[in-house]
């Protein structure tokens, strides 16, 4: 250890004392605000200007006053302990048992890994929270929200904010045509909207963010779609496609089952090209709306942050702050980059 290491380890203990005693410029008073007798403080003092090598106070009357040089040194000991404060307040406040429960509402295709990563990496630092978990259409889960039998909301397309709501985007994932393995466009590494004008379409229900997005996407395309079916549940939505009763656009499928197109890596096992059986194949879309957007949406209170509970305000913090570098991953598994 260097001489101006340990003279730097001797001072650290008599920052707060210094600091104090320029405040108050008075022995005796800096003495009483510390709980320490006075000839604890001169000592103190007389230490540190040894060390510093210049005296730090001179006696004034019956007083004392700083000196030039305690002057100049006092701002950077006061910069010095707010840091520290500040770092002890974080360690403090992270380290806290958060006890409470949460109220999440999601939409369907959330529930399979996004959300469970989100509330993992919650439970890790705070495994006492306890969650109440709702999921259904987007509409659903904003009405939810506004009526306060949630505390947060994971939708796609992202809530627009307003004076009662506050949202952030998270990520994007891309949107993909789901066929039957044995359709025409099965072969394709990318394909048009306008390609399934006449093809039978398997819709999510009305109020479902797949909806919308779908709807934005024909529109773009420029007809309305052929819709055989509707349904609430995009696990739905593949079987029937499976089956060969239509085709559907959803967010990628990741590691559920199908047939995988012949240009693709990852044909699964026993989907031969003669198999007729069920299974659907994803091909990338050609169109700039052809993703969706995921983000969260919170109430806002009167009173700002500080309003909310301590479980729903970290939770928030937590997915705002790290939830799209926690989800990158899962993002590109889905999209199968």
């Amino acid at each position: 250890m260097d001489v101006e290491h340990r003279q730097l380890v001797q001072l650290l203990p008599l920052l707060p004392l210094l600091a104090e005693l320029g405040r108050t410029e008075h022995i005796t008073e800096t003495a009483e605000l510390l709980g320490l007798p006075q000839s604890t403080v001169s000592r103190a003092i007389a230490r540190a200007s040894a060390i510093v090598g210049t005296e730090l106070l001179i006696r004034d009357g019956r007083g004392v006053r700083l000196t030039p040089a305690a002057r100049a040194l006092l701002p950077h000991i006061e910069a010095a302990l707010d840091e520290f404060q500040t770092g002890l307040d974080l360690v403090r406040h992270e380290s806290e048992v958060v006890r409470g429960r949460i109220a999440v509402s999601f939409q369907h295709t959330f529930g399979e890994a996004m959300l469970p990563l989100l509330i993992s990496a919650f439970r890790s630092r705070h495994p006492q929270t306890a969650f109440d978990l709702s999921q259904g259409a987007r509409d659903g889960c904003l009405a939810e929200l506004a009526a306060g039998s949630a505390d947060l909301a994971l939708t796609a397309p992202v809530a627009i904010p307003s004076k009662r709501i506050g949202s952030a985007a998270l990520y994007r994932e891309p949107l993909r045509l789901v066929v039957h393995h044995r359709h025409p466009l099965a072969g394709r590494r990318r394909a048009r909207v306008a390609e399934i004008r006449q093809e039978p379409f398997v819709a999510m229900g009305s109020g479902y963010g797949m909806r919308s997005l779908t709807d934005a996407l024909f529109r773009e395309a420029g007809f309305r779609p052929r819709i055989a079916f509707e349904s609430q549940d995009s696990h739905t939505v593949r079987g029937l496609v499976s089956a060969g009763l239509g085709v559907s656009i959803l967010p990628p499928g990741g590691s559920a089952p199908g047939r995988a197109a012949p240009h693709s890596h990852h044909q699964p096992a026993g989907a031969g090209a003669d198999d007729g059986g069920p299974g659907w194949v994803e091909i990338p879309l050609d169109s700039a709306l052809a993703f969706r957007e995921i983000g969260l949406a919170w109430r806002e209170r009167r009173g700002g942050a500080d309003a909310e509970s301590d479980p729903v305000r970290l939770f928030r913090e937590l997915v705002l702050r790290d939830g799209p570098a926690l989800l990158a991953g899962f993002v590109r598994e889905r999209s199968g980059g």
